[in-house]
């Protein structure tokens, strides 16, 4: 199989061939169609986050056909088409899955970052943590769902039913979850760097109710915001946006440094929660009403060599919606 290969942390990634890899006990093999780019993707290259498998082949959003299954997996299941995410096993006895918070399991595994992920012809899953997706559908579209979706779903959750919703950090995860949100019948607004009117002007085209940047106060108080970015200086901008009894919701997997702060920004019973990776119930509850609000995924396709140029596309803030790799 071909694959972009990660041999050191902060190194480019390499074209290597490898063998095929073979589906163990409870695993499925792949034959990837597309895999979306993910700010987590960085974060691992970049070495924001510790200790990856090392070699790795990164990359979570994946879209593939099952072309070989390992024992204990139907046979029936060869040439579905199935999701992979983040999260690619978990243990299924501490003490978060006995309670039904998989995501926060003691021993899990994460695609593209404990295991090999997607950037690749061929990659590996767990039977379990792939999910059937519409064998009709564009592959491409269908990528950025497996995380920019299914995280953007969970913080959407938990920042409740409030009906002004910010967004801060306007890229993959915050065009999916808005057309989302608009759909729910919730106004948008969508903050961006400062000066990035290109971000402006997509999130105005998916119906956000406002755009500006980051360092601008919303029109109105907002009931709840999201922040996507890995900014920790936009936390204390945007609890100083929602109203008493509001929440933000961090949803990255590493943010900056969040700065020292007036306790008044979190007073009035304001709340700052975070989101942990996802969940098998997240994706069965995602994936039917991204259908039923008719979630359209904007992409930039790049062949698989060329996922150093998407990424660092990525990096440079030069991209509107997600970057996906074709093998």
């Amino acid at each position: 199989m071909r694959a972009m290969m990660l041999e050191s942390i902060g190194m480019p990634l390499k074209l290597v061939d490898r063998p095929d890899p073979i589906a163990g006990p409870s695993e499925i093999r792949l034959k990837v169609e597309a895999c979306a780019v993910c700010r987590t993707d960085l974060h691992v290259i970049d070495g924001d986050l510790r200790h990856p498998k090392l070699p790795l082949i990164p990359g979570h959003e994946i879209v593939g056909i099952i072309d070989s299954v390992g024992k204990g997996v139907a046979r029936s299941r060869i040439g579905r088409r199935v999701g992979v995410p983040w999260l690619g096993h978990t243990c299924g006895h501490c003490p978060y899955c006995v309670a039904d918070n998989e995501n926060l399991c003691d021993q899990p595994d994460f695609t593209g970052y404990t295991r090999d992920g997607g950037f690749a012809s061929h990659v590996v899953a767990d039977a379990r943590f792939a999910f059937d997706l519409d064998p009709d559908a564009d592959p491409v579209s269908l990528a950025p769902l497996l995380c920019a979706g299914l995280i953007g779903w969970r913080c959407l959750k938990k920042a409740g039913d409030g009906k002004r919703l910010g967004i801060y950090g306007f890229g993959a995860a915050a065009h999916i979850v808005a057309q989302i949100a608009i759909w729910q019948g919730r106004e948008i607004f969508a903050f961006t760097r400062p000066g990035d009117e290109q971000a402006r002007e997509f999130a105005r085209s998916l119906g956000a109710d406002w755009a500006g940047g980051s360092d601008e106060r919303p029109p109105k108080q907002l009931d709840a915001a999201i922040i996507f970015a890995p900014v920790g200086d936009l936390v204390p901008i945007a609890l100083g946006a929602v109203r008493k009894g509001g929440r933000v919701v961090c949803g990255g997997i590493h943010m900056s440094d969040i700065p020292a702060m007036a306790y008044e920004l979190l007073w009035e019973e304001r709340e700052l929660v975070s989101v942990a990776n996802l969940t098998r119930r997240d994706a069965e509850e995602f994936f039917p009403i991204a259908k039923r609000a008719q979630v359209r995924t904007h992409t930039k396709v790049y062949p698989l060599e060329q996922a150093n140029q998407a990424l660092d596309d990525l990096r440079q803030g030069r991209l509107s919606g997600a970057a996906v790799l074709v093998p």
